[in-house]
């Protein structure tokens, strides 16, 4: 089917039933739990089943629920409208992020362009010029066709926000922090006060930090995205996105556009994430002490000439990181010396990093931006952001420090050896 033409009437909130407003100065979240998040992944939807008495959630794969009888509409009816295993993993989410509820989506994509159905026609979204290609693909091209209008800003440059505030207010403010791949920081409590002080809402895509280690709606955020794919399941088996609300007024809004445009997430998916995320701290806090050491190793070696990791001290948002985060994460950016050669012969060598998109997973990952996560961006806009064709980004998984330290040492000696540099030694 055809895409509408940017001049198009056709994307219009329907009237049949009225949508909740927003109001800027409702920002509370509506409860805080007094568990800490191990506990809230072990116990999320446990031990509650009133019908047999499980232990564990059951699937629940039914697409459809019967009526108590004529009217008689139960809490369930649809599985595109509600689902109670979806239902049980975006309870356990809202509860990790101190949100109100959150929507589950198919994908991360998905919850992000649910997020924008909260724009209309002719408004104005303000989003990183440095974010994930495919959050970029997806802005310009429906700005092109006439969904909203879009400006890219470095997110980092608060008086620069400030300043484009000031011309103009947008509807959305979409920040990414760390953004992906530069893991640069934004101050997200900063940008939110700024944003607020012009109704604007906040939504901060949290997915490289996960709940366990950043919660942007203690620091002003009003909405929460997650791919889900990443670290909230973590096994590399399932794609899925959620939205987080701070308070139920924003929350039904989404819940409606879900069930509206029909790209919530399916039970089958949903009952895999809430399997992997009983194990999410358990997984985050081992993969980011072996990313510690790997971001201080690659940091000294001279087949490198930068490492972008939030958790080295010169990093320029160290300090920022130190202050909002409650860790600096697994995912390590860096640029190789010398050009596409080498690049190629370094990626060739590696055995323990597979070459692919995502990230998050227990399997460590290797992409090379410019040409897989952000081929959407055209060579003029990556330049723009930082992004040059001697990046790459590591997502640390859960094999053994030692054995990745070295498959990097070898990888990257090799480069030394033919190029006559000096080679660390294996660890």
């Amino acid at each position: 089917m055809a895409l509408p033409s940017s001049n198009s009437n056709l994307v219009k909130h329907p009237s049949e039933r009225p949508l909740p407003p927003f109001h800027a100065d409702n920002n509370q979240a509506s409860s805080s739990s007094p568990y800490a998040a191990t506990t809230l992944t072990s116990r999320a939807a446990v031990d509650k089943d009133s019908n047999y008495g499980s232990v564990m959630p059951p699937l629940y794969l039914s697409s459809n629920y019967t009526f108590d009888g004529f009217k008689g509409k139960r809490q369930y009816d649809y599985s595109r409208s509600g689902n109670p295993t979806r239902d049980a993993v975006g309870q356990a989410i809202s509860d990790l992020e101190g949100g109100a509820g959150a929507v589950l989506t198919a994908s991360g994509m998905g919850a992000l362009d649910l997020l924008f159905h909260y724009v209309r026609p002719g408004e104005l979204i303000f989003a990183p010029h440095d974010c994930y290609g495919g959050t970029y693909r997806l802005l310009r091209y429906k700005a092109d066709f006439g969904f909203y209008r879009v400006r890219f800003l470095d997110m980092t440059d608060l008086a620069g926000l400030a300043l484009a505030l000031a011309e103009e207010a947008p509807k959305l403010l979409l920040l990414e922090s760390p953004s992906n791949p530069l893991l640069r920081l934004t101050d997200i409590r900063a940008a939110c006060e700024l944003a607020k002080t012009y109704g604007v809402l906040c939504a901060v895509d949290n997915t490289f930090m996960s709940p366990i280690l950043q919660q942007p709606l203690s620091l002003g955020a009003d909405i929460v995205i997650h791919s889900t794919t990443k670290y909230l399941n973590g096994h590399g088996d399932v794609v899925g996105g959620a939205l987080v609300s701070k308070n139920k007024e924003l929350h039904d809004h989404f819940a409606w556009w879900g069930n509206c445009i029909g790209n919530t997430g399916a039970p089958f998916d949903s009952y895999m994430t809430l399997r992997g995320l009983r194990t999410l701290e358990l997984r985050v806090r081992q993969q980011e002490d072996t990313a510690r050491e790997i971001a201080e190793l690659l940091n000294q070696h001279p087949a490198i000439s930068k490492v972008y990791y939030p958790g080295l001290v010169d990093h320029p948002e160290h300090r920022l990181a130190c202050r909002q985060q409650n860790g600096f994460g697994a995912m390590i950016s860096f640029e190789l010396a010398g050009g596409e050669p080498e690049l190629v012969q370094f990626l060739n060598q590696l055995k323990l990093f597979s070459l692919a998109e995502s990230l998050g997973g227990i399997e460590s990952l290797v992409a090379h931006p410019a040409t897989m996560t952000h081929i959407a961006m055209a060579p003029e806009a990556r330049a723009e952001a930082g992004i040059s064709d001697q990046l790459l980004r590591l997502s640390i998984g859960l094999e053994a420090v030692r054995d990745l330290k070295n498959d990097l040492l070898e990888a990257l000696n090799l480069i030394c050896v033919e190029h006559q540099d000096a080679a660390l030694s294996l660890v």
